[in-house]
């Protein structure tokens, strides 16, 4: 298999060496090198599909200082794979630099999709899959994954973490302070032997693994918030009636469709007719 020139982000196992594309195999063996997150790693994925394709690191660490080989190797005609230890680089993964330096100087960069632990996780969650965010690591100090949590609760979407073991409990208590009792799902160890889902509220959760620490790779998913109950007249009245002593029309208005989640035309709308009623 000849490799047309440029960079190759390639999806690898993040559990079950069997999840792995043709196609990403085919590349790691056909490319010119492969650069990876940690070589040892690699080498198990590498012996088990007998890809002998050199290997050399790439990490946050040496980033500044191999990019520019890197791209140097690519203007010269080469085909670099670039993969993590697990999943699809890049996401909660480092590459982001390197691709973006692909992509400024000309060189094409070339997906190779497949395992990605967030988008498992939530196929199997029975979370609404309509909308999620996938908000990565939370924060490690308590000050900042508290702040993190409380900026992002009323997002209207299924919520998507990566976590590790030792600071699952706390980000959990964290999660119901901000959340609220909200259902989530613990998914662990996925495609692996342990595999596990454990759903319940955010508070329930957290008194589970304050008790019994959890092990292995974690990602945690939380359902949205619950829609709130459509404002009835008579709550817009009253609203509008105690706002309209202290403030104009319009004023008036703008605060009772922030405050009941109502168009505004329509608050304006009726502050008029009770004014004039008043």
């Amino acid at each position: 298999m000849t490799l047309e020139p440029g960079l190759y982000v390639a999806a690898t196992p993040i559990g079950n060496l069997k999840d792995v594309t043709y196609r990403a195999v085919e590349t790691l063996k056909a490319a010119d090198r492969i650069y990876c997150e940690d070589t040892r790693q690699t080498a198990k994925l590498c012996a088990a599909y007998s890809i002998k394709t050199p290997r050399a690191a790439y990490t946050e660490h040496n980033a500044a200082k191999v990019e520019a080989e890197i791209i140097q190797a690519l203007r010269e005609g080469a085909a670099i794979c670039l993969v993590s230890d697990a999943g699809t680089p890049l996401i909660s993964d480092p590459g982001q630099r390197l691709v973006l330096a692909a992509l400024k100087a000309g060189i094409r960069v070339f997906p190779l999709p497949g395992p990605n632990a967030a988008i498992a996780a939530l196929s199997a969650a029975g979370a609404p899959t309509e909308r999620f965010l996938f908000a990565g690591f939370p924060p490690a100090k308590s000050d900042a994954r508290a702040a993190f949590f409380q900026s992002i609760a009323n997002v209207d979407a299924t919520l998507v973490f990566y976590e590790g073991p030792s600071r699952l409990a706390e980000s959990l208590s964290a999660m119901a302070a901000a959340f609220g009792g909200r259902r989530a799902i613990v998914a662990r160890e996925l495609t692996k032997i342990y595999e596990e889902f454990d759903a319940g509220d955010l508070s329930e959760l957290a008194r589970k693994y304050q008790a019994r620490p959890a092990k292995g790779e974690i990602v945690v998913i939380v359902d949205p918030p619950a829609e709130k109950p459509a404002a009835s007249l008579d709550d817009i009245d009253t609203f509008l009636r105690r706002a309209l002593s202290a403030m104009s029309v319009k004023d008036a208005a703008a605060a009772a469709a922030d405050a009941l989640q109502i168009p505004r035309k329509a608050a304006y709308e009726r502050a008029i007719a009770l004014k004039g009623g008043a």
